[in-house]
């Protein structure tokens, strides 16, 4: 099956669901239901565990999963995706409202709002068509972006594991603070937590996408009224409400206090967008990934819309923001399912405990919870390909380490926006540096490629050959430029003549058009002739209209690398 909704007309472009749901097989029901309940049974701790990254009390990353859970599998474009609370988007809301305010009180209100002003930035990212933006983040900075919330993480939940007072602040506050107090380890709190965290860990090995998290939220439920965990000093989730929550607007929006309204959505965007961003690229990420290996095409621009409508659900429903998750997606397609059906059978199952059962997960112990969320991100943190990119890539290296450096110094909303600006200034960077080609003659051939690649390629005595791999514009060509004078100038013996092969630019603009002509004006001084060769008709455009073709040799579409080479060699012939 695809896992892209086939594009159709009216409705169903912008609600997949409307086209799948006319061609749905009864077949797929069953893999649907059984992946429902699975995800169900998976969302319902990680609701639990991200909510507290957040600083927010454990219903929100219920409200949330479930109002968003019943609105994304309707527009998504992918079948597999599944829109829950993130572990990096949840610490970055806890740590940025942190920031923001000091009354903890208003927390909910400021995450659900949040939540409202990443559905309408999505919402204008779906207008604009903006799908391209997710790009604009290099992996390397998401790999470093993840490494170090997975750290960050670690100094928040460490504390609550070991059953002692926790810092609220960046990476080295919190590990200062607990190495400070190790001392005061609560012996219960740890084994219940170490426990917990054991049978985490080997469920992730030997029973991989199964929901051991709510096998040890239940044991962990009964062990604390079983063996009087409370009185042990051990500390419990407390309070989880009862039933659904009124919908409807966040009290930072109330009629009437519009001053204190627009002060909190002023220092709410930057949040917002960092968020908006995150799951952006996180959800086109898991999209990809499925439609790779299912067959299809992934539509980011309706993604857009899918995260649009999403937290605009769980930003009424009391929530905090959402995304793509991609464990959680792994375990959806791992459970058989077929198609998105299998989110909303997940929300009904969280509507059901959130209803009926949650007063009992008042007795889950914090410990327990701090080894679900610990396990949960540990796959944040990708050693592996931090090895990889160092064998491999160093400057992508040095990316991916000034992101790590940038969250845990700076904070996660900080941190977001330096791996951004990162990504835009190396973007900027290979945009300005284009690679100039060195070519030779492959041999036996009339055909000529880079000799960097191919040092065998024959060199043409007297003719130096340059294929600008770029469109020329005013920010690259004086890279450009200076790379030829360059190699020219290296020469032992300077070349008669210098071919511009302009094939691979499939643009040139006013200021690098003129460049052109002054280059050619340049070497024609030093008695190097200089050809343009096989450019492109809108190159060729360009060229004439700015009067400097004939500094080039004259541009017509008749000419090719080889043609001005054979018509080099008989010139040189007839002058022996």
């Amino acid at each position: 099956m695809s896992d892209a909704a086939p594009r159709s007309s009216g409705i169903a472009r912008w609600l997949p669901a409307v086209g799948w749901l006319r061609s749905y097989n009864k077949s797929w029901l069953r893999g649907d239901i059984v992946a429902g309940i699975t995800l169900g049974a998976y969302l319902l701790p990680a609701g639990l565990g991200d909510a507290s990254l957040a600083n927010l009390p454990p219903e929100a990353g219920l409200y949330a999963c479930l109002f968003g859970g019943l609105v994304f599998w309707i527009f998504c474009s992918s079948r597999h995706t599944v829109v829950t609370v993130t572990s990096a988007i949840s610490l970055l809301v806890g740590a940025s409202l942190g920031e923001i305010t000091n009354d903890t009180t208003r927390f909910g209100a400021l995450a659900a709002c949040t939540a409202l002003l990443v559905a309408v930035i999505a919402f204008i990212a779906w207008l604009a068509r903006a799908g391209s933006i997710v790009n604009f983040i290099s992996e390397s900075v998401m790999v470093g972006f993840k490494c170090g919330v997975a750290l960050f993480l670690a100094s928040t939940q460490l504390p609550k594991l070991f059953g002692i007072h926790g810092a609220h602040g960046n990476f080295w506050v919190n590990s200062t603070n607990f190495i400070k107090h190790l001392h005061e380890t609560n012996l219960t709190s740890l084994t219940v937590g170490g426990i917990a965290l054991g049978v985490l860990i080997l469920g992730k090995i030997f029973l991989k996408n199964k929901p051991v998290a709510l096998f040890v939220v239940l044991g962990g439920i009964m062990s604390a009224g079983w063996l009087g965990l409370e009185a042990r000093g051990v500390k419990l989730l407390g309070n989880v409400p009862h039933g659904l929550p009124q919908l409807g607007l966040p009290g930072v929006l109330e009629w009437g206090n519009w001053a204190a309204a627009l002060q909190d959505l002023n220092n709410l965007v930057p949040l917002a967008f960092a968020c908006f961003l995150l799951g952006a690229v996180e959800t086109a990420a898991i999209g990809r990934t499925f439609a790779a290996k299912h067959g299809g095409r992934l539509d980011a621009n309706q993604e857009f819309l899918a995260l649009a409508f999403s937290n605009l659900a769980a930003g009424l429903g009391r929530g905090l923001p959402i995304s793509g998750g991609m464990s959680q997606s792994l375990v959806n397609e791992g459970g058989g399912a077929r198609t998105p059906l299998s989110g909303a059978f997940a929300a009904g199952i969280i509507l059901v405990v959130v209803i009926f059962f949650s007063h009992f997960l008042a007795t889950l112990p914090q410990p327990v919870l701090a080894a679900i969320v610990l396990v949960a991100v540990a796959g944040l943190f990708k050693l592996s390909t931090l090895k990889e990119l160092w064998r491999t890539d160093r400057l992508e290296f040095i990316v991916a380490i000034a992101a790590i450096i940038g969250v845990l110094g700076q904070g996660l909303l900080r941190g977001v926006m330096i791996g951004a600006i990162i990504s835009l200034v190396l973007l900027i960077r290979r945009a300005s540096r284009p690679h100039v080609a060195f070519l030779g003659r492959i041999p036996g051939t009339e055909r000529f490629s880079d000799r960097e690649r191919h040092p065998d390629n024959e060199l043409i005595p007297g003719v130096t050959i340059f294929r600008p791999e770029s469109g020329l514009f005013y920010f690259n060509m004086d890279h450009v430029r200076d790379t030829i004078l360059d190699r020219v100038r290296a020469e032992p013996t300077p070349p008669k003549v210098v071919l511009l092969d302009l094939s691979a630019a499939p643009s040139v603009d006013l200021h690098s058009a003129h460049m052109l002509g002054a280059l050619g004006d340049e070497l024609t001084e030093t008695g190097i002739r200089v050809q343009a060769v096989e450019a492109r008709s809108s190159v060729r455009d360009r060229l004439r209209s700015e009067g400097v073709d004939e500094k080039l040799g004259g541009i017509n579409r008749f000419a090719s690398v080889a043609g001005a080479v054979e018509g080099f060699n008989r010139i040189n012939e007839v002058a022996e």
